[in-house]
């Protein structure tokens, strides 16, 4: 059906690296786009896009500072969205299988390490 949104989660996304003759596809705030044939006509090239394939890229497209025009480059490239579950704001949240836990189910002594690890990065990377 025209106009329907497909989901896709971070494991189909990763499948589409760019590799092995399968299509280039990047996650940019939870939106998922096929950039296959854009990569040629990137302004910074396409192996900047390349780094991002099959992955999340979205603190990489942020940190560079795009512009709303880059957004709407975008747009018509996408192909889906990220299933709920995986999405930003979501991920490490499980528990089960040894994932990371979300904050909150983190013991008191748990936080204060992970504090004193940020700090110990922050001072040695600046």
């Amino acid at each position: 059906m025209p106009g329907e949104i497909i989901e896709y989660t971070l494991a189909e996304v990763a499948l589409r690296n760019g590799k092995a003759g399968n299509p280039t596809w990047i996650v940019i705030r939870d939106i998922v786009y096929d950039v296959t044939h854009y990569m040629e006509d990137h302004p910074g090239g396409s192996e900047l896009i390349s780094e991002w394939a099959g992955k999340d890229g979205t603190k990489g497209f942020d940190d560079f500072g795009h512009s709303s025009d880059a957004m709407r480059l975008l747009k018509p490239l996408q192909v889906g969205v990220l299933v709920v579950s995986d999405q930003a704001k979501n991920r490490g949240k499980s528990v089960a299988g040894g994932q990371t836990k979300a904050a909150e189910d983190l013991t008191e002594e748990e936080l204060m390490k992970k504090k004193r690890s940020k700090r110990r990065m922050f001072i040695l990377c600046g």
